[in-house]
């Protein structure tokens, strides 16, 4: 290897651990007096060691432990891993499936631990979005879920030809502003987005997926999935081949997994479209609607699957109220 190439790996690891720095000091907050535990697979083994070794200088315990990856994203982890979640202090997860919308995550916040999820986290979208002002990505992000949570309806219109009502009704609006400091709190890592989960069975129309969809990668956005929607739920789904895959998944899980769950709104301006959904789904004036679970935000569908299609370039109206217009904020 040439020096010069020394010299960029170098740097690179220098920009990962300041990255994993951000994470435990400025995210989670850690302190002296705390059990912080990083729960990891084989896929993200690097990146969950990086934060043990983090955690492990700030508090006065830290535990690591590595699960076998799940088969998909809000699979449960281990009973006895369940366990150990309710009883530290915070919690950081990177890994391959997500454990955002599992009960294991949910009854630790319940709790009061502190929890954040890296699903599926690649050193670059560390690199590149975890580096943030998050007080920053807060401002807005908690700006958003208050229009969230004021509205009662939401729609989206594209020019690729998405024009879709979802109800929101007294639903509350949730800021995932990566600042994890209070007794309960979760977010995901890298943050950046506001997000609510619209009224099962009301919402009605056209979504075109044209940046990326969970489970599949980057959508050519001149042949994007196209999903209909009518009561709550999608009905057809067509396009390029994506749609086929897409399909196939939500089949796998039962009727539940076509439910309209999530309406989010990206808000971290250093998010680009890579296709992994954890950093596509935060990308700054994007908006993805997902499909499946919804329990962690506040809806009544629980299903061992919760996936995001990113949706480019979107006029975004809460009731009346002009949010984004082709992809430009206007609040």
């Amino acid at each position: 290897m040439s020096k010069l190439n020394e010299k960029k790996d170098d740097e690179r690891m220098v920009k990962l651990r300041e990255a994993a720095q951000i994470a435990i000091n400025t995210c989670m907050q850690a302190k002296e007096n705390e059990v912080g535990l990083i729960i990891t697979d084989e896929p993200l083994r690097n990146i969950g060691y990086l934060l043990f070794e983090e955690a492990a200088k700030v508090s006065r315990e830290a535990l690591l432990v590595e699960i076998k990856p799940r088969i998909s994203h809000a699979s449960e982890p281990p009973q006895q891993v369940a366990e150990l979640m309710r009883k530290v202090d915070y919690i950081l997860a990177p890994t391959s499936k997500s454990l955002s919308h599992t009960d294991a995550r949910r009854n630790a916040c319940k709790g009061g631990v502190r929890c954040a999820t890296l699903p599926a986290i690649t050193e670059d979208t560390m690199l590149r979005a975890l580096n943030a002002d998050y007080h920053k990505i807060a401002e807005l992000s908690e700006k958003l879920a208050r229009l969230l949570t004021d509205g009662t309806k939401a729609r989206v219109t594209t020019k690729s030809g998405t024009d879709i009502l979802l109800e929101l009704g007294d639903r509350r609006g949730h800021p995932d502003t990566g600042l994890v400091h209070t007794p309960g709190g979760f977010s995901n890592l890298p943050a950046g987005e506001a997000y609510i989960a619209p009224v099962e069975g009301k919402s009605g129309g056209i979504f075109m997926v044209d940046g990326s969809m969970a489970g599949i990668g980057i959508i050519d956005r001149n042949a994007p999935i196209r999903v209909d929607v009518s009561n709550g739920r999608a009905v057809e789904i067509s396009g390029c081949e994506g749609a086929q895959k897409l399909q196939q998944m939500l089949s796998e899980h039962g009727e539940n997994a076509y439910n309209i769950a999530e309406l989010g709104i990206g808000t971290n301006y250093k998010a680009e479209i890579c296709g992994n959904t954890l950093e596509d789904e935060k990308v700054y004036g994007t908006v993805h609607i997902a499909l499946g679970d919804n329990a962690s935000m506040g809806g009544n569908v629980v299903v061992d699957l919760h996936l995001d299609g990113v949706i480019l370039n979107p006029t975004l109206y809460i009731d009346d109220k002009l949010v984004i217009e082709n992809g430009v904020y206007r609040v």
